[in-house]
Order: C-alpha cells, then structure tokens, then sequence
C-alpha cells in the first residue's frame, strides 16, 4: 500500500502538527465575492451570518421569484463528482430545498446531522416521519412522501417520493442520514464513515448519469466538506491506481474555490486523512491486481502488438440543469463520433513459428498463473485479518466480563481474609 501516506499522516500525527496544516489551508485558501447572500431580502435565508455561498458557484433556483439559496455546487472534474453543499434547510427554506433537489435532477441527500444537537435546532424537518407518511410544500409546489425506511446503527436510509404538484410528476429521491456525527466533532471510527460512503456509492447516486448529489449538514462547511474530500479523494486514487499521486491538501484547496470554510477543525482534517487511508486500502487491492494482471499478460510480450487504447466515455462531464421547465433534466452531452477511439484489427506477424508460438503460450499461462496465486494469496490475508477482527470483537466483551469477575473475586477473597 501507499507507504508515503501513511508516513506523511504519522509525521504530522507524532509532531502534533494538525493546527499548523489546518492554519496553513485557512490561510491559503482563495475568497470570493458572496454579494447576493448579503443582500437585505436574503438575509434571513441564511442559517449563519458567516456561512455564505459564492456569487459565482451558488446554486440559482429557476422556477422561483427569489433564485437564492444558501447552497453551492461543486465540480470536480477529474473525478467525475458533483456536490451541491448546502446548509441545513431552516424552516421558511425547506420548499426551495425541494426545488432546488427537482430542478438540478439530483438522486440522493446526504444527511450529516441531527435536527436536534445541544439543544438547538440545526436543521428542519423537510421530510415526512413514519406517522404522517406525507409532507405538502405549498409554496414550492410539491409533496415529499415517505416510501421506506431502513434504521441501521449509524445511519438511516430512506426512499423519499417527490412528486411536482404542478405538472404531476414524480421522482424517487434517496436520503442517507448519517445520525452519529457531532457537530463540529469526528465520526467514533472512519470504518463506520466507510460503511455508510460505500452504502451511497452503491446506489450509484454520485454517478455522473445523476444531477449532483445534495451534501449537508447544519452549515454545510464541516462534516459535508468532509464527506466530499474523502469520496473525491478515493475516487482520484482508483482511477490513477496510484495513492501518493493524490495530494488531499490539494484536494481541499481545490474545493474551497467553490464553497467557503470547507472542513472546519483541525480534528475533521485529521480524520478526513484517517479516512482516505483506511478507504484506500478497501478500494485499492482489486484495483492493483487488475493492474498486475494487466501487466503479467501484455507488457511482457515484445511480439505481439500493444493493447488498442479503451474507448473515451460516450459522456462528458456536465453540471446537470433543467432547462427551465420544472420536471425536465438535461441529458449528458455527448461526444462527436470523431471522439471516439476504436480499436481496430492490428496485423500480427505470422512468420512465427509453431515452437516459439508454444513456448511464449506457456510462458503467459505461467506468468497468469503466478499472479492468480498472488491475488489468491492477498485475498487470503485480507479474509484472515478480517476473521481476526471479527474474533476479537467476539471474545472482547467476554474476557472483560471474565477479568471483571475475577477482580471482584479477588476483592472478596481479601475483605475475607481481613475479617478474619
């Protein structure tokens, strides 16, 4: 795995150097103009005084007399992702939340608070409950109903219905509501993060077929500025197949063009690089295996004719929109046929002959052959050391319950001995 991460992440751990780098990232991170979410009919859109988005990456709804809202779209090219970070809708906003979710073909809301925390409201409820099944916005124009609900330990994952009043029109919207994320703190351990990114990942909601997907949490700085380094950062190490090429201080830099105050503490830098690291050692093995395989059967082999390069993607990366008719989604544009790369038929040379042709057959199958035992190998040291995770988490509670046992024995035996 990525040595160089690694080392780089305990040298600032040993050196307690996380205020310094969080400083550093503050302190180089550009400032744009945010003149619309200052003006006086805005103001009490805003959650925060200090929280606002950009004038040239905020979100401008399209179907409304007031195009603002406190939210912020976020393009990360080389990744294919697009987030919209917004804050936690407040009460007199949760409508135009809805509009802007219908309007920019967004699949899933990724939620990373709790309504409730301190005692202090940080977000609205903007969906419907178990009980009331339906919540109506009238001023929007839309009915967000609750299909199901699914409550694991961290995080719960609805199926949401929203259905446009005006043309009859419905959609299926997922929300994943990560509920144990204090604010301004660190999830307990980056393996539960893990768990509830890859869950998203798995609806494919983040894929760029979708409009971006909704990241927030009370601001929509800190946790969700979080939740998009760690994804975008593992996406641009499974696509290079190269961790140390992925600077995750660069990373941050680039998002925090587009959204103010991206990742707030020192302790949520710390974690995102937790994060990454643990996420990259899941990710990455297939990803390196194929590599070698990729290697062991094509780089070795002087002749015979190179592999064709893979075709482009028949789609570009585009910000997702309507085109001003609620209920319409703009598809990805498409490249031109010259844009595609065909591998055509390349003339091999057939002056070869038979014995020479036999010899670098069972050379290749050799060479496949010894690389499937590594991948057997590695998959079997991944599963060994899962095993033993899973078997300490079973004997854990019981050789404490034993120990304690025993230390009240102990105790008793010597209140005895004295009493005698």
């Amino acid at each position: 795995f990525n040595n160089t991460m690694e080392q780089e992440f305990e040298e600032i751990d040993s050196s307690g150097r996380w205020h310094n780098l969080y400083n550093e990232i503050r302190n180089e991170a550009s400032e744009y103009p945010y003149k619309v979410a200052k003006l006086p009919a805005n103001r009490n859109l805003n959650r925060y005084r200090d929280v606002s988005p950009y004038d040239h990456s905020r979100v401008k709804l399209e179907n409304s007399e007031n195009d603002y809202i406190n939210a912020s779209l976020i393009m990360m090219e080389e990744a294919q992702r697009a987030y919209i970070l917004s804050q936690g809708p407040l009460r007199n906003t949760c409508g135009h939340f809805w509009l802007m979710i219908w309007e920019q073909c967004t699949k899933a809301v990724i939620m990373l608070n709790r309504i409730i925390e301190k005692g202090t409201e940080k977000c609205a409820q903007y969906w419907p409950s178990l009980k009331d099944r339906e919540m109506p916005f009238t001023d929007t124009r839309f009915v967000v109903h609750l299909i199901s609900e699914e409550v694991q330990t961290c995080y719960t994952i609805r199926v949401l219905k929203l259905q446009n009043t005006k043309t009859g029109e419905s959609r299926e919207i997922y929300h994943f509501h990560y509920t144990s994320w204090p604010d301004f703190g660190v999830p307990e351990s980056p393996g539960s993060f893990l768990d509830f990114l890859f869950r998203v990942r798995q609806s494919g909601s983040l894929g760029p077929e979708h409009g971006p997907s909704v990241v927030h949490c009370s601001a929509g700085i800190g946790r969700s500025g979080t939740f998009a380094l760690v994804d975008t950062c593992l996406v641009l190490m499974d696509k290079r197949h190269d961790p140390s090429s992925v600077d995750i201080r660069k990373v941050l830099l680039d998002m925090r063009e587009y959204r103010m105050g991206l990742i707030q503490t020192a302790d949520q830098l710390r974690f995102s690089y937790m994060a990454v690291l643990e996420g990259a050692k899941l990710i990455l093995p297939t990803s390196l295996t194929q590599k070698q395989m990729l290697i062991s059967t094509e780089d070795f082999e002087p002749d015979l004719p190179p592999p064709s390069p893979p075709p482009r993607p028949h789609h570009t990366f585009k910000e997702s929109k309507s085109n001003g008719q609620p209920g319409s989604c703009a598809e990805p544009l498409k490249n031109s046929e010259d844009d595609l790369v065909e591998g055509g038929p390349v003339n091999q040379n057939h002056s070869m002959n038979e014995n020479s042709g036999d010899l670098r057959k069972r050379q290749r199958e050799e060479r496949i052959a010894s690389t499937a035992q590594r991948v057997h190998q590695m998959k079997q040291r991944l599963t060994d050391s899962e095993r033993k995770k899973e078997s300490w988490a079973y004997w854990r509670p019981i050789l404490l319950n034993v120990g304690a046992g025993a230390a009240v024995a102990v105790g008793l035996l010597v209140c005895w001995m004295y009493s005698q």
